[in-house]
C-alpha cells in the first residue's frame, strides 16, 4: 500500500460516502478501512445493560418503522442527493480494506505502514484507549450532532425534536476514549428542508458539513489543529423509543 495522507474508519453508509469523496476530490486517494458493524442482538444486548430492556424494545420499534419509512421515503433522500451533487458509494478504484472490528490489531498495522498524516472516523465503534495509544498521528470524527450538547445517536433529529433547531447540525472533534467527548475543532449549522425526516436528516448534515471536514483535514495535515470551547452542555442520547417518536411527530410534526 502506498503512503496515503488520510485513513477513513468507517462501517459505511451513503452520508458517510459522501464525506469520503468530497475528501477524495480536495486530498487525493485515502484508504478507507471498513468494519463489520456490531450484529443487531450484540449492539441489543450491549444498550439493555445500560438502559434496560423497554427502552431498547421502544428504540428496536422506531428503528424497524425507519427502516420500513426508508423505502417510501426515498425520494427524499434522493432528492438531496441530486440537489447537493453528492456520490454516496464508493468511486471505482476505491481502496478499502475490510476488518472485524477498529479495535483489533489491523487497523493499527494499517496506520503502521501508511503512516497517515490524520486517521479519520465516521459512523464506526468507539476506539478504545489502547487504539488509540497506538495511532501515532491525530484521530478526528465526524458526527452528525452540535457536540457536547448532542452526543451519541440522531444529534439532528433530537436537536429539533426538544425544540432546539438552531443547533441543527454537526460537529467534528478530536477523539477520545469517551462517547463523543472529544475536544471540537469545527461546527456546521443548517436546515431541514419540508419533508425530512429522521431518515434522511444524516444525509441533509453530510451535504451541508462536508467544508468542515475539509477543513479539520487540512488542518490536521498543516499540524495546526486548535479545539474551541462551545460553551454548552453535555448530554449523551440514543435512538428515539417508539412511543417518544410517535408522541414528537403528532405533537411537534418532527418526524
Amino acid at each position: 500500500m502506498d503512503r496515503r495522507p488520510i485513513v477513513f474508519v468507517t462501517e459505511g453508509g451513503e452520508h458517510i460516502w459522501a464525506i469520503i469523496n468530497s475528501l477524495t476530490d480536495r486530498f487525493g486517494p485515502m484508504t478507507v478501512v471498513l468494519e463489520t458493524p456490531y450484529s443487531k442482538r450484540e449492539l441489543l444486548m450491549r444498550r439493555a445493560k445500560k438502559l434496560g430492556w423497554v427502552s431498547v424494545a421502544g428504540q428496536l420499534g422506531t428503528m424497524v418503522l425507519i427502516r420500513v419509512a426508508k423505502r417510501f421515503l426515498n425520494n427524499g433522500i434522493e432528492g438531496i442527493v441530486a440537489e447537493e451533487k453528492l456520490e454516496t458509494g464508493p468511486r471505482a478504484g476505491q481502496e478499502i480494506v475490510a476488518v472485524s472490528s477498529a479495535n483489533g490489531p489491523e487497523l493499527v498495522d494499517i496506520v503502521r505502514k501508511l503512516e497517515p498524516s490524520v486517521v479519520f472516523l465516521a459512523s464506526c465503534r468507539l476506539l478504545s484507549a489502547k487504539t488509540l495509544a497506538a495511532i501515532p498521528c491525530p484521530v478526528i470524527n465526524y458526527h452528525s450532532g452540535i457536540n457536547p450538547k448532542y452526543r451519541g445517536m440522531n444529534g439532528g433529529y433530537w436537536a429539533l425534536a426538544t425544540g432546539d433547531r438552531g443547533n441543527f447540525g454537526s460537529t467534528v472533534h478530536i477523539v477520545d476514549a469517551g462517547v463523543d467527548t472529544g475536544s471540537v475543532l469545527y461546527q456546521a449549522r443548517g436546515n431541514p428542508e419540508k419533508g425530512d425526516t429522521i431518515a434522511s436528516y444524516a444525509m441533509r448534515q453530510a451535504a451541508f458539513s462536508r467544508d468542515i471536514c475539509i477543513k479539520a483535514v487540512e488542518d490536521a495535515l498543516a499540524g495546526r489543529l486548535a479545539p474551541v470551547d462551545t460553551g454548552l452542555p453535555s448530554q449523551q442520547w440514543y435512538h428515539p423509543t417508539i412511543w417518544q417518536y410517535l408522541s414528537t411527530g403528532i405533537r411537534r410534526g418532527i418526524w
